[in-house]
């Protein structure tokens, strides 16, 4: 399998005040295309902290992260914001709790967001993701019309629409019920393993963890990778 994001001995704290946490420390891990990894831990352990700075979002302290962009890895350690802007664009796909749809737009719009910032046309996977999310009868509809499930089926299109090589996925069921949650789930890998995409996705869910391949969990400031999982990262 082709390696998209490396670790290697990374740290990250923060300051409050004249105190520093570390949340954490000396991590390694390798992501690879078409895995899919449940993250589990407590609450504060580091789970959303892991997601931001894999897509950027926070910067790390010290160690280094690489990441393949155009057939190479890359470290990113002193890429720019115009360099991360690029990946973000281009390469990866998120997925939030709260949803973060564009509500004055209707649900092809939303969907055709990701593409946009590509110069990307709607393509017959855009179809497709439509289909077997129930979204096609709605695609006129104003997401703010749309119950809590239907809008996160128009996140996962949206995500899933540019054909990203890794989803970051934050508690993707949380504001939705039992039934619906597991719905989204099965329909979230079973498209992202068609579009060969890795998904990296907190949850503190026994029931969402299952669907994923692997299952890390953090704690105590470090990543936990269960023994059948670690010819992965060698």
């Amino acid at each position: 399998m082709t390696t998209i994001v490396t670790l290697e001995n990374m740290s990250k704290g923060f300051r409050d005040g004249e105190s520093f946490h570390s949340v954490l420390n000396n991590v390694s891990l390798t992501l690879q295309q078409g895995q899919t990894i449940a993250l589990t831990g407590p609450s504060g352990s580091g789970k959303s902290t892991l997601l931001n700075i894999i897509g950027g979002f926070e910067t790390i302290d010290s160690g280094d992260m690489l990441i393949r962009q155009t057939g190479n890895m890359h470290s990113v350690t002193k890429w720019q914001d115009k360099q991360w802007s690029h990946y973000r664009r281009q390469s990866l796909g998120v997925i939030f709790q709260q949803f973060n749809l564009l509500t004055p737009l209707n649900v092809r719009d939303n969907i055709q967001f990701s593409l946009a910032l590509n110069q990307l046309a709607w393509s017959p996977w855009c179809d497709e993701l439509c289909h077997q999310l129930g979204l096609t009868p709605l695609l006129a509809r104003n997401v703010e019309n749309l119950s809590g499930g239907q809008q996160q089926r128009v996140a996962i299109a949206r995500a899933l629409a540019h054909k990203p090589q890794l989803i970051l996925a934050d508690e993707p069921t949380g504001n939705l019920d039992q039934h619906a949650g597991l719905q989204v789930m099965k329909l979230l890998t079973e498209l992202a393993q068609q579009a060969n995409c890795c998904i990296l996705m907190v949850t503190h869910s026994e029931q969402c963890a299952a669907f994923m391949q692997h299952r890390w969990h953090v704690e105590n400031q470090q990543i936990v990778i269960n023994p059948a999982d670690m010819t992965l990262q060698g």
